[in-house]
């Protein structure tokens, strides 16, 4: 079992089994149970078992209480209980910023499978690797058998993705992964199609979306496409089938819901997908491919920076599937192609970024992600990277286009092209050379790949902060990592430093040991102190970064660059209020100066809601340092002293 599946399993079964849980949730540090019966948990064996800090019932929640790795004993224990009880944490709170709300999505969906599609695609590198050394033979059966493990996962992921996708929006999960098996039916693609029959007739003959129909739905017209190894059709369609179902269980009768619901699912999601889903992706497809075609004619450079540029956008929604046609037939007809190549700047780009995020993160977990996903994208991969990595930490996803735009506009600029179809990343070299032998074209090459590798490289060990490792984290949790903040060296021993957090509250000084949770009081959750405020304004009580901000926003975490972890938890079991009387003045992932405003909230919403207002501000790493001294004042008010910490 993995780290967090027996503690996982143990929770479940000391609470009573899934059967004794009507919802779950969980916030910075616990996990929060509603039981139908908590009389059956087993308290005491809990509070005794590794992994847990304590348990303790309140506010109607059997809480469990985790520490820092709540995440990803939540995702565990989500599994265990069923996926009714999946999709409780990831609607509550308000709305996300719709960038924040796409890569939430997408990591979410790709986040379970990184670890295998970095596996397979090293797999698929390393096997070309050794047929192009001369191991054995492409036709051989060590290379096929390898090829399979290695391709597999790409060419059914509609399958795999039909899965977390179903997860993520709430849909029961087998039907998502039937969803993604219904679009990698071979009778469906449109490859298997045009190859056994003859189009009944085109659709938008004379434009750019010229599409030949070999099927219809009861008259009306399927533009077909293949499906197959694509990400976004899927996505989509299985986001939309989890609506219908949720539709679906409040009209269809109990007594036929089984398989009346699945049914019908199925059937109005596909239909809705073959019929206007995957047309849009074609179409969207063919719009952008043909748009390059005419910038080329005006600007081969600008084109090539395009190109380079945006390559990694068209993957991640599948739009860059519009390029193959143009690229095969640009090498069946001229001899090669000149369009679609400026990307491949943009995989080494991909690989340079990931390697500099080796060298320059101190998160292990991150650190260990870039090793298989260098080494993936240096064989024409980049897939793992673009989804694991780049994209969720945001600034490297940019860093990478621009650097894939700056050797894409040098391959434009010199008529880049390949003459031989086949080959991914470093392989792909060899169809790069002209058949009439001259070395021109793989000269300019490889100058293209230095020139990406190297800017790509460069600004990310320039650019990337380490605090941006925290948008690698699971969709419901945050990892803390270090960033700015100031400290003071005590004079008398050198050796030692004082770095000194002020109060992010004003009002009376309460000791932690007083909060009415014992969580807090105990000092289960760090040493610290509380504050029972006057104002409900939260300033930052030092230099850092927001490490979490959960959607609640009851609770504020800061890192400071010392790597003191701070934990502000305003109210007791204020989470219960879904964010309601909270406001949020700055986002996770933000850097902060000491005393600037990051929450508003109103006491009397909270204490009308019958919680109280203590305010524990804790130490959450606590035994890393050699002291976390409180202040001994009665009350307090922003910018004054309210926590030292001693690092030795």
């Amino acid at each position: 079992m993995g780290k967090y599946q027996t503690v996982a399993k143990e929770i479940v079964d000391k609470i009573g089994g899934k059967e004794n849980v009507n919802s779950l949730t969980h916030c910075i540090t616990r996990l929060r149970f509603k039981l139908k019966d908590e009389s059956i948990a087993q308290t005491d064996v809990l509070k005794d078992m590794d992994g847990i800090v304590t348990v303790m019932s309140s506010g109607g929640q059997y809480q469990v209480v985790i520490g820092n790795h709540v995440a990803e004993v939540y995702q565990e224990v989500q599994t265990l209980l069923g996926n009714q009880l999946e999709t409780t944490a990831a609607t509550e709170g308000p709305k996300m910023k719709p960038l924040d709300a796409f890569i939430d999505v997408i990591s979410g969906i790709f986040q379970p499978i990184l670890g295998v599609m970095a596996a397979t695609g090293m797999l698929k590198g390393l096997n070309t690797l050794f047929e192009t050394l001369g191991w054995y033979s492409a036709e051989s059966g060590s290379y096929i058998v390898l090829n399979g493990i290695g391709d597999a996962l790409f060419m059914f992921l509609p399958i795999i993705l039909g899965y977390t996708a179903a997860k993520k929006f709430g849909l029961k999960p087998m039907v998502g992964l039937v969803v993604g098996a219904i679009m990698c039916y071979p009778g469906l693609q449109s490859s298997t199609l045009s190859g056994s029959m003859e189009p009944l007739y085109t659709l938008f003959e004379g434009t750019m979306f010229a599409s030949p129909i070999y099927l219809d739905f009861f008259g009306l017209p399927i533009i077909s496409m293949d499906y197959t190894s694509t990400v976004v059709p899927v996505i989509f369609v299985v986001f939309f089938a989890s609506k219908v179902e949720r539709l679906l269980n409040k009209i269809i009768p109990d007594l036929v819901k089984f398989f009346i619901v699945p049914l019908l699912t199925l059937v109005v999601s596909l239909v809705v997908g073959l019929l206007l889903i995957g047309p849009f992706v074609t179409f969207g497809s063919t719009a952008i491919a043909q748009t390059i075609m005419s910038v080329r004619d005006f600007s081969p450079m600008l084109a090539g920076a395009v190109v380079g540029g945006t390559w990694q956008i068209l993957v991640i929604f599948g739009l860059h599937w519009g390029f193959i046609p143009i690229y095969i037939n640009n090498i069946v007809t001229n001899g090669y192609d000149n369009v679609m190549m400026p990307f491949f700047a943009c995989t080494f780009a991909t690989s340079a970024v990931v390697l500099a995020i080796f060298f320059k993160t101190k998160d292990q977990k991150l650190k260990e992600m870039t090793i298989p996903n260098f080494i993936s994208g240096i064989f024409g991969v980049t897939e793992p990277a673009i989804y694991g990595i780049l994209l969720p930490l945001k600034k490297p996803f940019i860093i990478s286009c621009i650097a894939g735009a700056i050797g894409g506009g040098f391959y434009g600029a010199f008529n880049f092209r390949k003459f031989v179809m086949g080959g991914m990343g470093i392989f792909e070299f060899p169809g790069m050379m002209n058949p009439d032998g001259s070395m021109g074209n793989l000269y300019v090459a490889f100058a293209g790949v230095i020139i990406s590798f190297v800017i790509a490289f460069v600004l990310t060990m320039v650019l990337f902060k380490d605090k941006e490792s925290v948008a690698v984290a699971s969709a419901s949790g945050a990892v803390a990592v270090a960033v700015e903040t100031s400290s003071e060296v005590v004079a008398e021993k050198p050796s030692l430093k004082k770095v000194t957090l002020i109060s992010p509250l004003v009002g009376k000084v309460l000791p932690l040991k007083e909060v009415s949770d014992d969580a807090f009081a105990l000092e289960i959750l760090g040493k610290g102190s509380a504050v029972i405020p006057s104002e409900g304004l939260v300033v930052a009580p030092i230099d850092g970064v927001v490490t979490t901000l959960f959607p609640s926003l009851h609770a504020i975490g800061i890192t400071s660059e010392d790597g003191i972890e701070i934990l502000i938890h305003v109210g007791i079991n204020t989470v219960q209020l879904d964010g309601k009387g909270f406001k949020a003045l700055v986002e996770q992932g933000d850097t902060v100066k000491a005393g600037q405003h990051l929450l508003e909230f109103d006491i009397a919403v909270i204490e009308a809601a019958g919680f109280s207002i203590e305010t524990p501000v804790v130490i959450t790493n606590t035994d890393q340092f050699l002291d976390v001294i409180a202040t001994n004042e009665a009350t307090i008010t922003h910018g004054e002293t309210l926590i030292d910490v001693l690092i030795g």
